[in-house]
């Protein structure tokens, strides 16, 4: 364990070293974003507005009573929403969709010697591979949390019809009592989210060895790593954070 952290830290150092020509790297981090962020947007708003419409009626379901205010259905999709739901679930969806490409492209490139052919020719393999990727990971993950934030808001008001709350009284719970510190902590967990699923399905790729079917587990065990440290990592800014 400790020898594979140790690899890990030494890969990211080697990533993040003085690019060679900076115009080469912007390009690969404009196609990145273009890969990741456009081409997760749409499995992020399904999810998005489904997850705010469960959580809005399953919310209704438990707690409407006649000593309980109907307001506070939309308070809590709005705190539930904008902690867990849309930062968590979005970066475990996304450690599928964007995590497995990265583990698959990379550990192909590695198998295939063009990562030897690249550092033949004096390219910082690493950097040229991995930094943009990350980059992207956390400027483009919180981003999609972003959106995910309001459309499973979106989804929680169109609920509203399968549930015994009235969108007025759902509007009201949105703006009651808001603290805005949940905001802060939905961005600090995007952004460790990002770098996480980046980083370590780079490193899952990156270090692969044989053919075809190493690449798939490379992939698997980049997915599997990616979540498990999401959750663990989830846990960490909670109790750090609130």
């Amino acid at each position: 364990m400790f020898h594979s952290i140790g690899k890990y830290i030494l890969l990211l150092r080697l990533s993040f070293r003085k690019p060679e020509k900076f115009s080469v790297y912007w390009a690969e981090i404009m196609r990145e974003m273009v890969s990741q962020g456009i081409g997760s947007l749409g499995i992020v708003a399904i999810i998005s507005v489904f997850i705010g419409g469960v959580a809005t009626i399953q919310t209704a379901f438990q707690l409407i009573s006649d000593f309980i205010p109907r307001s506070v259905v939309g308070s809590i999709t709005r705190d539930s929403t904008i902690l867990e739901f849309s930062p968590t679930i979005t970066a475990l969806v996304l450690a599928g969709r964007i995590g497995s490409s990265i583990a698959s492209q990379i550990g192909t490139m590695r198998v295939t010697e063009q990562i030897d052919a690249l550092e033949i020719m004096g390219v910082n393999a690493p950097g040229y591979l991995i930094s943009p990727k990350v980059i992207t990971g956390i400027t483009m993950i919180p981003l999609l949390v972003i959106v995910s934030v309001g459309l499973g808001l979106l989804g929680g008001y169109l609920a509203c019809a399968a549930s015994n709350v009235s969108t007025t009284d759902y509007m009201t719970g949105l703006t009651d009592s808001f603290n805005p510190v949940i905001v802060t902590v939905c961005a600090v967990k995007a952004i460790f989210f990002g770098f996480i699923i980046t980083s370590i399905c780079s490193y899952q790729g990156f270090y692969t060895s044989g053919g075809a079917l190493e690449v798939g587990q490379a992939a698997t065990r980049g997915v599997v790593f990616s979540c498990v440290m999401i959750l663990f990592a989830d846990l960490i800014v909670s109790k750090l954070l609130l």
